[in-house]
C-alpha cells in the first residue's frame, strides 16, 4: 500500500478544501494517507484591515483544529507527499515554507530521496503568481533529490479555466467574502482536478516504489 502525506497551509479555507479532496482521493484509490497541516506561525492577522479576509481567516482556522499538524515523522513515513500552499507574492506561506526548514536533518541522512513530490495552490487571481508557487516548491524537492510529478495537461480536467496550470491544480479564490468562507470559491473542476492529480501521485509513487525495490535486489 501506497503512503501519501497531504500537507498544506491554508489561510481561509481554499487550499484546506483541496487537501481534503486529495486526501478523499487518495484513500478512494488505496493508499494509506496522513493529511497534516503546517502550523500556524503567528497569531495576529496578516490583513487586520481587510474585514473579508480576516474574518474568513478566523472562521477557518478555528474549523481546522481537527487536523493533525504536519511532523518530520509525516515525511519520513511517505512514499508520496502533496503539498498545498496559497501563493503570497509568487512564493508560498510562511508557515510552509518554515515546516519546511525544519526538514534538514531528515535531508541531510537523504532521508527525501526519491519520494514522488507535487503541489497545488491557490491565488486571489488567475495571474497571481501561480506557476511561480509550485515552481518554489519545485526548487526545494530538487535539493531534496525527490521526484516531482506534475499533473500536465494528459487530462481534460486539467483543461478547464478554473484550474490553472499543467504544474499543479491551481484555484483561483477571489478576494470576496462568500457564504462559508473564501472556500467556497473552489470550484467542481478544481476537486475533480486535484483528483486526477492526486492519483497520477499514486500511480507514478506505486511504480516507483517496485522498481526500486527490484533494482536493490539485483
Amino acid at each position: 500500500m501506497t503512503k501519501l502525506a497531504v500537507v498544506y497551509y491554508s489561510a481561509t479555507g481554499n487550499i484546506h478544501k483541496l487537501a481534503v479532496a486529495a486526501a478523499a482521493a487518495g484513500e478512494a484509490a488505496g493508499a494509506e494517507v496522513r493529511l497534516r497541516r503546517a502550523a500556524e506561525i503567528t497569531d495576529k492577522p496578516l490583513a487586520p484591515n481587510f474585514a473579508a479576509w480576516a474574518e474568513a481567516n478566523v472562521e477557518h482556522v478555528g474549523a481546522s483544529r481537527d487536523v493533525a499538524e504536519a511532523t518530520i515523522d509525516d515525511l519520513d513515513w511517505a512514499d508520496a507527499v502533496l503539498w498545498g500552499s496559497p501563493g503570497r507574492y509568487g512564493l508560498i506561506a510562511g508557515p510552509l515554507k518554515h515546516f519546511i526548514d525544519q526538514t534538514f536533518e531528515l535531508h541531510a541522512r537523504r532521508g527525501l530521496v526519491n519520494k514522488v513530490m507535487s503541489s497545488f495552490t491557490s491565488t486571489g487571481s488567475a495571474h497571481g503568481g501561480q506557476e511561480s508557487t509550485i515552481l518554489s516548491l519545485n526548487t526545494v524537492f530538487y535539493h531534496w533529490g525527490a521526484v516531482i510529478v506534475a499533473p500536465g495537461v494528459i487530462e481534460d480536467i486539467m483543461l478547464a479555466p478554473s484550474n490553472g496550470n499543467p504544474y499543479g491544480v491551481s484555484a483561483t479564490s477571489g478576494l470576496q467574502a462568500v457564504p462559508g468562507g473564501l472556500a467556497g470559491n473552489v470550484t467542481e473542476d478544481n476537486v475533480a482536478a486535484i483528483g486526477f492529480q492526486t492519483r497520477r501521485v499514486l500511480q507514478i509513487a506505486s511504480a516507483l516504489r517496485v522498481g526500486l525495490a527490484a533494482d536493490s535486489t539485483e
